[in-house]
């Protein structure tokens, strides 16, 4: 894994790793507000060259808390620091929601999105009364994060989904947006369900047998799981 610096458009040092050839792919982590836990090795995509832009604020990247827009906006940079045109974008939970955000500001730049394990575009009760009823339950993971980003990037994330054009926005978006759901997540599934029936270019999948951050408890499948998506995604 190569470690490099990429500079934001307002001179915020970002840290970002790199691994592999070939077409290109921004890894996104979730969170928010977490370290890049998916940068390792051993779980990139397979024939890709895989980017993994730390959040601002977090681990190794300067900067601190900050809204959706300036995740946004890091991405931009990154992916022109990269020289890549076009890249696939793999996000895993609140991180494949970023990557939703971003296909839709960024629709000619983004030649697809891979979203696993996302939490959707929503902040519903019945939801979020599941998942606290059932975290307890899940395979412990330990991921360092910070509480002020993954406040602020909260917040902004809630403003986003109340914005009147949002539906419309996905409604009208030409990026292929893969939804892949882990079958032993405690987290509902209907969210995904919806995203991938509104995209018009959506698809919705499940792996089977596996919680909700299986690139650590199950790595072999996750790396397959997203070699092969992102393959896909290179001929949509």
């Amino acid at each position: 894994m190569e470690s490099r610096i990429v500079h934001a458009d307002d001179g915020t040092p970002l840290h970002v790793g790199v691994t592999g050839s070939g077409p290109d792919v921004v890894v996104l982590s979730g969170g928010p507000g977490c370290v890049h836990y998916l940068e390792r090795d051993e779980i990139a995509p397979r024939g890709m060259r895989a980017w993994y832009p730390e959040p601002r604020g977090v681990g190794r990247s300067g900067g601190g808390p900050h809204d959706i827009e300036a995740a946004v906006a890091d991405l931009e940079s990154v992916r022109r620091a990269a020289g890549a045109e076009r890249w696939v974008v793999l996000g895993h939970s609140w991180g494949a929601d970023l990557a939703v955000r971003y296909a839709l500001g960024h629709p000619g730049r983004v030649r697809a999105v891979v979203a696993v394990a996302a939490h959707g575009l929503h902040k519903d009760r019945t939801w979020s009364q599941v998942y606290e009823s059932l975290k307890d339950t899940e395979p412990p993971v330990p991921i360092e994060w910070d509480r002020e980003v993954h406040r602020s990037l909260g917040e902004s994330f809630v403003e986003w989904i109340h914005e009147p054009g949002l539906y419309r926005s996905v409604a009208d978006c030409p990026v292929p947006i893969a939804v892949i759901a882990a079958e032993g997540d405690i987290r509902p599934s209907w969210p995904l369900r919806q995203l991938a029936a509104l995209a018009p270019r959506g698809s919705y999948a499940e792996v089977p047998g596996v919680p909700h951050d299986f690139w650590a408890t199950h790595p072999e499948v996750w790396t397959a799981v997203v070699s092969d998506a992102c393959s896909a995604a290179l001929h949509s």
